[in-house]
């Protein structure tokens, strides 16, 4: 009988290849070997995966975003209660953002002895699924390729550039979020637009506050990022309204289509603009759509309603990233009559030279992505959404997506 972690590692081969009656037999030859010893050859081997994934530039919620989109969800949770379980091994110091992120996904981890028991009676399973979630979790974690590097991975240097944020119990971060809640439940669109438009007024003005503060400061801040869910239906219309967004607060955007997310690059002020008003926008676009879906004269189905979808979301992002330049240049044109042009204009061009020497140095060899517009109704539906403003109905879009490799 082959010993504990020879029998796991044929499990995984057996797994990553296309014979399923033999990952069958692989998974049966886990179940009569020695209990104690396969469990603690998974653990070891999980622990170890999930552990060499935070130098290879992934996080504890790109993790959980990850199993959830491949897994079935009791994997998925297997996972984070793995990354619990390295967490406690982890060497070297730990950053407070990695902690963090730990307590929002609720992982935890009760003990070694007997862990895939108690998970598998937590989880209502017999023993033969419960390993097969674990090799599937292990197939998952060895498998995941290097992502780009947002923040000194744990066990690193304990000194780090300085990023800081606004404090999410900030008066402005209530006042936008409350604009954007409003935004978010009113269904006429001229309201919806005329309150993430001040939103995004509010954003922009703390912004270049923020960036002329920030340029007298002995630590000043530095580019960060943050990565943001563009999962199916319609991930190539998500990953756009997440470029229109980013492009309007001085940030960059790279779509990892496979892995399901956009990476945002930008400083701290402007990554936490994109992200309210990306989340918020999705909900308005979605609404909207299934609005104007309900609206139209003739019922279709198929690959007509799919057609319609998508246009009417690629044009509410084109739209809408119009509408919210507009707004960051009127914020811009106000402060530089209050303060200047010749103190203002530098610091946001540093600013902005500073977050694409930061794409350039983590994605080498982005590609782009044209977008093809397949409903000319969808298209005039989902500008009339945005902003009843009269754009191109055919052809291609306007500003392709960027895609990393």
């Amino acid at each position: 009988m082959p010993d504990a972690e020879d029998l796991v590692a044929d499990a995984l081969a057996a797994a990553r290849g296309t014979d399923v009656r033999e990952a069958e037999r692989a998974l049966d030859r886990l179940v009569i070997g020695a209990g104690p010893a396969v469990d603690a050859a998974l653990l070891a081997r999980l622990v170890r995966g999930i552990g060499r994934l935070w130098p290879r530039g992934w996080q504890p919620v790109d993790l959980d975003r990850i199993a959830t989109r491949r897994l079935d969800p009791r994997a998925a949770r297997l996972v984070g209660d793995a990354v619990a379980a390295q967490r406690r091994d982890q060497p070297g110091p730990v950053p407070q953002w990695f902690d963090d992120q730990l307590r929002e996904l609720d992982a935890r981890w009760d003990g070694d002895a007997g862990w895939l028991g108690r998970w598998a009676t937590r989880e209502g399973v017999d023993r033969i699924t419960a390993l097969r979630d674990a090799v599937d979790a292990l197939v998952l974690v060895e498998g995941l390729p290097p992502i780009a590097v947002l923040r000194p991975p744990p066990g690193g240097p304990a000194a780090a550039p300085r990023v800081t944020a606004p404090a999410s119990g900030s008066r402005m971060l209530d006042r936008v979020r409350a604009l954007l809640a409003k935004a978010e439940s009113t269904t006429f669109p001229a309201e919806a637009e005329a309150l993430t438009g001040k939103a995004q007024e509010l954003m922009a003005r703390h912004s270049i506050d923020r960036a002329l503060l920030d340029a007298t400061a002995e630590r000043p801040d530095q580019p960060g990022g943050i990565r943001l869910s563009t999962d199916a239906p319609y991930a190539a219309a998500k990953a756009l309204l997440v470029q229109e967004v980013a492009a309007a607060n001085r940030c960059e955007s790279v779509w990892s289509d496979d892995l399901g997310f956009a990476t945002v690059l930008g400083f701290p002020a402007d990554l936490a603009a994109v992200d309210l008003l990306h989340t918020s926008l999705l909900v308005q676009a979605t609404a909207a759509m299934l609005r104007g879906r309900g609206e139209r004269r003739t019922k279709v189905a198929g690959r007509r309603t799919r057609g319609y979808d998508e246009s009417f979301l690629n044009a509410f992002a084109l739209r809408i990233g119009e509408r919210l330049r507009a707004a960051t240049e009127a914020a811009n044109q106000e402060a530089a009559a209050e303060r200047g042009n010749d103190r203002l204009l530098p610091v946001l061009a540093a600013r902005s030279d500073a977050v694409r020497e930061r794409l350039d140095s983590l994605f080498p060899g982005v590609t782009r992505e044209r977008l093809t517009v397949r409903d000319a109704e969808g298209w005039a539906s989902g500008t009339s959404a945005a902003d009843r403003a009269s754009l191109d109905a055919g052809g291609s879009a306007r500003k392709p997506v960027r895609r990393g490799r």
